[in-house]
Order: C-alpha cells, then sequence, then structure tokens
C-alpha cells in the first residue's frame, strides 16, 4: 500500500493544507518522505460533522455486524504485511519483534472487543415489570439499558505506534461501543498511522457503515487536537501522553459549553517494594529481574518501574551492588523521538545535580542518536519526602531506589505518592503483615496491584486495569486496556412504559438479541 501523506476524512483522502510534517527516524535522525500536510479547523470540522451524521446509525448496528467489523479491521493491519512492519520500524526505531508483537496485540484487542459486542454484557440490560397492583404505589415497567457517549477524539500514543495509536485501544473500545472515532495521529509515527488508518477506512466501507464511522487527522501544534476536542459534536475523549498534554485537554474539555468527560493516561513511576524477608532471601535475582524490566524497551513503557523503596542494610546493599553489574552489560538503545530524548537526558540530568541523589549504576553509553544509557540512582527516604522533583516521572530507562531507615517509612513513603498505574509487592510469608499494612494505602493510590513481579507487560483481558488516579489517569475510574475499557464510552438511560414496539431490540420481551438481562432484580440468561 502506497502511503500519500494525506489525512483521511471518512470516505476521502485528503491532502492538509498547514505546515507538513515529516517523520523522523530516531535511529539516524532522517527526515522521512512523504510530507504529511498539517490540518486545519476545516478539516476538524469536516470529519466531526461526519462522525455526527453516522452516530445514530452506527450506534444501532447489530452486535454481530459490529462484532465484524472490528475484527475485519484486525485482518486488514495484518494484510498490510511488513509494508507497516518497516515503516513502524523506521519511524519509532523499535526492533522488529517489537513491532510485530504489537501488532499482534492491536489485533488482539479488536477480536477481544468483539467478543465483547457479541456477548451483550457491556449493554447492562436490566428490566423491572410494572407492578400495578402494588401498594400503596404501582411501579411503572422501567427498562434499562447503556448506549454510547457519541463521537470520540482519540490521540495518538508516541511510544506505542500500534497498540495506543490509531486502532489501538482506544479506537477499539470506542468503536465497540458504538462511538465514531475522529483521529489525530501522533507527528512521530505519521506513515504507520496512515497506513492503519487505510486498514479501517477499508473496513468501513467493506461493512457497508456510514462514512463518518472514522477519520484520521494530522497536525503539528496544537491547532488540530485543540479544535478536535473543543468540537461540539465530539462527546468524549481518549488519550495517552504527557501529564501537561492530558491535563491541556482536560481543561479544553472542561471549558466547552457541554463539558465532556476527557480519559487521560498520563504520568506513572509505579513503585515497586522490596519487603525485607524478600529482600534478604532473593535479593540478587529480584535485582536483575528488575533491571529487565527497567531497561525493557528503553524504559519507554507507562509501567516502566522508576521507584524502588527498601530498608537500608546490607541485604539492600547486595541488592544495589547486582542491580549496578547487571545494568552495566545493558546496551544503549534509540528513544522513539528526539523530544523523548532531549526529556530523559535532562531528567537524568536534573538527578544527578541533585545533591542528596547518588548513581548506583549506568548502561553502556550509546553512540549514535537519540539513545538511552540506563541508569539507577539512590536517595534516602527522607529527601524523597521533602523534595517534590524526586517524585518526578523520568520516561525511560532510569529509576531511583528509595532508602529507608525502618519499614515504618514504607508507609510514610507510600502516602507520599501521586497516584499510579502500577505499585509492586516483592514480598515472602514472613513479610504478609507488612504487606497487609500497605495493601489500604496501595489500593488508594495504584490501579494495579502486583505481588512478585514486575509492572511492564500489560495483559489485554477481561481482569486487566490500566488506569489509577491523578496522575496516573484523569479518571481513576476507568481502564483504558481491557475489555472494560467500553464502560468508558457508554451511559445509561432508562426507557418507561415504552410499547415494545418503540423499546430497543435488547429491551423487548423476547429478548431478540439473547443477551444477559437483570430481570427484576434476577440474573436471567438469554
Amino acid at each position: 500500500m502506497q502511503i500519500t501523506g494525506e489525512m483521511l476524512i471518512g470516505a476521502r483522502a485528503v491532502r492538509g493544507s498547514l505546515q507538513a510534517i515529516h517523520a523522523i527516524n530516531p535511529a539516524s535522525g532522517e527526515q522521512m518522505q512523504p510530507a504529511f500536510g498539517g490540518g486545519s479547523g476545516d478539516e476538524v470540522n469536516q470529519a466531526c460533522a461526519l462522525a455526527w451524521q453516522a452516530f445514530d446509525g452506527y450506534r444501532e448496528t447489530l452486535p454481530q455486524t459490529r462484532a465484524l467489523f472490528l475484527e475485519a479491521i484486525a485482518d486488514n493491519i495484518l494484510a498490510l504485511g511488513d509494508t507497516l512492519v518497516e515503516r513502524a520500524m523506521a519511524e519509532s526505531g523499535l526492533p522488529r519483534a517489537r513491532i510485530e508483537g504489537e501488532r499482534g496485540r492491536t489485533m488482539g484487542q479488536l477480536r477481544l472487543f468483539a467478543s465483547v459486542v457479541r456477548a451483550g454484557n457491556w449493554l447492562d440490560v436490566r428490566i423491572d415489570p410494572a407492578l400495578p397492583e402494588r401498594a400503596p404505589l404501582p411501579r411503572a415497567d422501567l427498562r434499562l439499558r447503556k448506549i454510547p457517549l457519541g463521537p470520540v477524539a482519540v490521540f495518538g500514543a508516541s511510544n506505542f505506534p500500534l497498540a495506543f495509536s490509531v486502532a489501538g485501544g482506544d479506537t477499539a473500545s470506542a468503536l465497540a461501543a458504538g462511538c465514531p472515532v475522529v483521529v489525530k495521529a501522533h507527528s512521530a509515527h505519521p506513515g504507520t498511522s496512515e497506513l492503519v488508518g487505510r486498514a479501517i477506512q477499508q473496513a468501513v466501507a467493506d461493512a457497508g457503515l456510514p462514512e463518518g464511522v472514522f477519520s484520521l487527522l494530522f497536525g503539528s501544534g496544537r491547532e488540530v487536537g485543540s479544535a478536535l476536542v473543543a468540537h461540539p459534536a465530539i462527546k468524549a475523549v481518549g488519550f495517552t501522553g504527557s501529564r501537561s498534554g492530558g491535563t491541556a485537554l482536560m481543561q479544553i474539555a472542561a471549558n466547552r459549553a457541554e463539558p465532556i468527560p476527557v480519559y487521560a493516561e498520563m504520568s506513572s513511576i509505579n513503585p515497586v517494594f522490596l519487603l525485607p524477608a524478600a529482600l534478604q532471601a532473593r535479593g540478587e535475582s529480584i535485582a536483575r529481574g528488575f533491571v529487565g524490566s527497567l531497561a525493557m524497551g528503553a524504559g519507554q513503557f507507562c509501567t516502566n518501574p522508576g521507584l524502588v523503596i527498601a530498608q537500608e542494610g546490607a541485604a539492600l546493599d547486595a541488592f544495589l551492588h547486582t542491580a549496578a553489574a547487571a545494568l552495566a552489560d545493558v546496551a544503549a538503545q534509540t528513544m522513539l523521538t528526539p523530544g523523548i530524548h532531549q526529556a530523559y537526558s535532562e531528567g537524568v540530568t536534573q538527578l544527578n545535580s541533585n545533591t542528596a541523589v547518588a548513581a548506583v549504576g549506568s548502561g553502556i553509553a550509546g553512540q549514535g542518536p537519540n539513545q538511552c544509557q540506563a541508569g539507577l540512582y539512590v536517595t534516602t527516604a527522607q529527601a524523597f519526602l521533602t523534595d517534590e522533583s524526586l517524585g518526578a516521572e523520568i520516561f525511560g530507562a532510569s529509576s531511583l531506589v528509595i532508602k529507608c531507615r525502618s519499614t515504618d517509612e514504607f508507609a510514610q513513603v507510600a502516602e507520599h505518592l501521586e497516584g499510579q498505574l502500577t505499585a509492586t509487592l516483592q514480598l515472602d510469608d514472613a513479610d504478609l503483615a507488612l504487606a497487609q499494612a500497605l495493601l489500604p494505602v496501595l489500593e488508594r493510590k495504584a490501579g494495579r496491584l502486583l505481588c512478585n513481579g514486575y509492572p511492564t507487560g500489560v495483559e489485554v483481558c477481561h481482569a486487566m486495569v490500566h488506569g489509577g488516579p491523578y496522575p496516573a489517569t484523569s479518571d481513576s475510574r476507568s481502564t483504558s486496556v481491557g475489555s472494560a475499557a467500553i464502560e468508558r464510552f457508554l451511559r445509561p438511560v432508562s426507557y418507561q412504559d415504552l410499547p415494545q414496539a418503540l423499546l430497543p431490540l435488547a429491551l423487548r420481551d423476547e429478548n431478540p438479541l439473547g443477551v444477559r438481562r437483570l430481570l427484576d432484580g434476577q440474573n436471567d440468561i438469554g
């Protein structure tokens, strides 16, 4: 498939007229072709108008129709073959195995949501039949289902050019819910975005769906993204990126005449607590596993373990020694963009200049552009609790160890933390009492709690939560990964005393969709 540098507005391909965008190969620093014309407010208006026109028809498509559409997108992405893989590699600096794995995850998400749509549980159907003879007052016939919010604006992420981008989790869950999607592509991988966008566009056409179900926009700066979130046809936003970018979109959404929800996944340092018995018994193996998690993908994962909390002493010293030795063998890796590399370098420089922080070890220095040299640092709990800068995320393969004078300081550090995507406990049986004491705090701080593992690696399944209190996400009630992600784009509607002919199919007595329902408070399996 040819990459043309065009936006996709419904069924059309449109050349943007504003500042051109070029992908940069982060491994070489070279500018890539073609140029992608930036969109303007006119293109935003066209895409949003089409999305709104498509909404009422698309949201009432039969579950099987929508499921087949999602599966067709997955099939079309696979059919792009090496054209997609090689372009994504060039635009991101990521190796083939990572891109192919991410392609598989992207397709898996789409197929997961196809199964969710078919099952129908997301409709949350509840029926309370009329009780005309009830005293002292009769009850009306009440029936509830969930409906989609409306067109959704999705922002492609920099660190996952496929799985969190044009056909990523936000798009898959919004389309599954019945929401048309307008994607603002990330400027770091426009060619990858266009290829995937065309795969979706083709699936829309083949399914006979309204063309406004999907559009793809490009734009440098903030003009296109800001106009998209502010547009009255947009009813929700999905975003993965920086805290500054997410909070800016939240402000735009809040200032609208009709405020809308922004589901932004932003900032997390993912603390790992090394409890004493585990540290004493297997600190060296924990250290090696930790370094593997830290250095994976140059640390460019939302769940990278950026903080370690442990009690000072010989066991921690041994952990640090082993971690430093393992880190010394870690080769430098290309970071995703020059901007990400610059931010990482600035964060590491700030750590090195902090007199309360000491360097423990580092990886091998890189020779080319945008190379991430992994680093491990240590400070005290007292310093961490008094210096807010030490709690800031450094996006990359850098982590800070907090040395506590006693386990009493574990809870103080935990309470001091901002909201997190994950919190990890490395523990043995002798640590269970301490872990039990920490759990209530960590439940309040994080969306996913791990035991004897490492936070990198987010399984796409029904029980996954990829969310957490601010600033991990803008709405701690939601997840951006897993089947529950569909809930972000739905709202309940109750129907009172409507005749059968006017009721949605899922609410009719004969249950033609065969969905699970709560009938007068009892489960009714269709």
